[in-house]
């Protein structure tokens, strides 16, 4: 038997007691921060918003509205429901932000609340007219179970555990991105003291074809995967490629972005086509434009836009087709291992974290106490 299993025999055999958070928590709301403020305000305090980036860090200012253990909820938009855990710092929120402060300590675990909310809260966002909510007032009616005092803290025991683990896998990747970049980075610079044969051209003359595509489908439903600025947008009945293509997202947010398209699929009209000749390995070339950044090239305020008149006219070093493949089998190595969401690092992380759901789910269900 372990020790959750004998904690809950001893303390809590019959049941546990469930309460709503405004029986155990104070409920209070973040304060406006625009961006003028932060910048007019400038600090070391962190200030926390609606977003789930950085942990949710949305600026930092020279002063702080809380010092003490909490949690903040995301009340607005579309990461509402998303809870984070604070102690030992002292910070602030913007409006769009909530703060939970347990009542009494001897009763509630803040943090056993806080593992307890990443599965409660969905449940309670409201996501009617396109504006996903979870405000103060629905907040301090979620219902949470309340086992005692030890049986959360080893609960909380072991989900740091998982939590502990899942963060350094997480920094691990971090540091192979950065080092990948670096030789990526390397790898690609010809110019210097590298003592690698170049020719220098332009893009359009590397390739066979730079041009826009024509696919405007927007359905769901289809045989075939329509690509378009980000990945697979849509689908359709029908398919004008079947073969290896380069593709760069050609307007919008995601203008330069660089991505790959294969076996049989439309391109839609807001993405470029780039088939490089024969004499210019796809993969090098799907590296060495992910590392020329773009999204540089793209003009225009609301909506960037990089054309393929553009495109075709950047400068590129291209090296023998010996020395592209020499580069592509290392740079492989390490997009398998930072990118691969099969094997390396993206696998493990991904299998850490259903696992740690998993369990997270398992030892927060309780039966409840009979009255």
């Amino acid at each position: 038997m372990s020790r959750i299993e004998e904690l809950i025999n001893e303390l809590c055999p019959d049941g546990v007691e469930y309460k709503t958070l405004d029986e155990i928590c104070n409920i209070t709301r973040g304060r406006v921060m625009s961006k003028d403020y932060l910048r007019d305000n400038a600090g070391d305090y962190p200030v926390y918003s609606s977003q789930t980036l950085n942990n949710g860090i949305f600026g930092y200012i020279d002063n702080y509205d809380y010092d003490y253990e909490s949690i903040t909820w995301t009340t607005d938009g579309a990461n509402a429901g998303s809870v984070f855990y604070h102690i030992n710092e002292k910070f602030s929120i913007t409006n769009v932000c909530g703060l939970l402060r347990v009542l009494n300590a001897q009763e509630v675990n803040t943090r056993f609340l806080y593992y307890c909310l990443q599965v409660r809260t969905k449940e309670y966002v409201n996501s009617g007219m396109g504006n996903p909510k979870l405000m103060s007032n629905v907040m301090a009616r979620v219902i949470v179970p309340l086992p005692p005092l030890p049986v959360q803290q080893e609960i909380v025991r072991i989900l740091d555990n998982f939590t502990e683990l899942t963060a350094e896998l997480t920094a691990e990747l971090t540091a192979r991105k950065k080092q990948y970049e670096y030789y990526r980075n390397l790898l690609l610079n010809f110019s210097g003291d590298r003592d690698v044969e170049v020719k220098w051209m332009t893009l359009g003359d590397a390739c066979e074809n730079i041009a826009s595509g024509n696919n405007k489908v927007r359905n769901e439903s289809g045989e075939f995967p329509v690509y378009g600025s980000t990945g697979i947008i849509a689908y359709s009945d029908n398919y004008k490629y079947n073969e290896d293509l380069l593709l760069v997202a050609r307007v919008g947010a995601n203008a330069g972005f660089v991505h790959r398209a294969t076996g049989q699929y439309e391109v839609s009209d807001n993405t470029l086509i780039v088939k490089p000749k024969a004499s210019y390995n796809i993969t090098f070339a799907y590296y060495q434009l992910l590392n020329m950044k773009l999204n540089d090239l793209a003009v225009g305020g609301g909506q960037p836009l990089i054309t393929a008149g553009k495109l075709k006219q950047i400068m590129i070093p291209v090296p023998s087709l010996k020395e592209q493949a020499r580069i592509v089998s290392i740079l492989k190595r390490f997009d398998m291992l930072t990118n691969d969401l099969k094997s390396g690092l993206p696998a493990e992380i991904e299998a850490r974290r259903k696992q740690y759901e998993y369990y997270r789910d398992k030892l927060l269900t309780f039966k409840e106490a009979s009255a």
